[in-house]
């Protein structure tokens, strides 16, 4: 491994470093990405089950208590109960869309170094045609042992660089979709969250 990164010349030092970048933000986007984390179904059925009963202070210090990204949500929209249902809407929507761009926040590393990492494998195969060039001229076509350190040089950093972007990929649009589904369910369950509200200002 280590042999084939000498081969591969300077560009393959931020090849390798992209692909770290890139584990570490597929890594920790994963937990944050977390079902349990964003839209917990026990709290959810325990604030839709207090509002029923209209119990709406006990509703906001169980979303106080709740670190989910739901709860937020919610807890910005009973807050303003009292001012009337459209503050509640603008409040709840206001918090989902800063609660959609936490959500996909860092996301779009992996888009880039999708698309980077090629172009630096271009560059070290550039590099290697360089050095190849450079053998023939100095030394003619006769010795074939000089020219074999330049195209080394751009085979590996090709090979490298779209072996780290195909994964990569697929790993951006694992999240992309992830983040997209999570943020889909709670714009459902907020919409749910107006409507027992609404119902219950309609019975008193």
């Amino acid at each position: 491994m280590v042999d084939l990164i000498i081969k591969g010349g300077i560009f393959m030092y931020p090849i390798i470093f992209c692909s770290i970048v890139a584990l570490a933000v597929f890594l920790e986007r994963l937990w944050v990405l977390k079902r349990k984390n964003i839209i917990p179904e026990a709290f959810i059925h325990q604030v839709e089950d207090l509002l029923s009963k209209q119990k709406i202070t006990e509703a906001i210090d169980l979303c106080q208590d709740d670190m989910s990204s739901i709860a937020k949500i919610f807890l910005s929209g009973l807050k303003n109960t009292q001012k009337g249902m459209w503050l509640v809407k603008e409040a709840i929507e206001d918090r989902g869309s800063r609660e959609a761009i936490i959500l996909e926040r860092n996301v779009d590393i992996l888009s880039t170094i999708a698309n980077l990492t090629p172009l630096l494998g271009l560059l070290g195969t550039v590099s290697g045609m360089i050095k190849t060039f450079n053998a023939i001229s100095v030394q003619g076509i006769g010795n074939p042992a000089p020219l074999a350190g330049g195209i080394a040089e751009a085979l590996i950093t090709t090979a490298t660089g779209l072996c780290i972007a195909i994964p990569t990929l697929v790993c951006y649009r694992i999240l992309k979709d992830k983040a997209g589904s999570l943020i889909f369910e709670m714009e459902e369950n907020s919409i749910r969250l107006l409507e027992l509200m609404e119902k219950n200002r309609n019975l008193e």
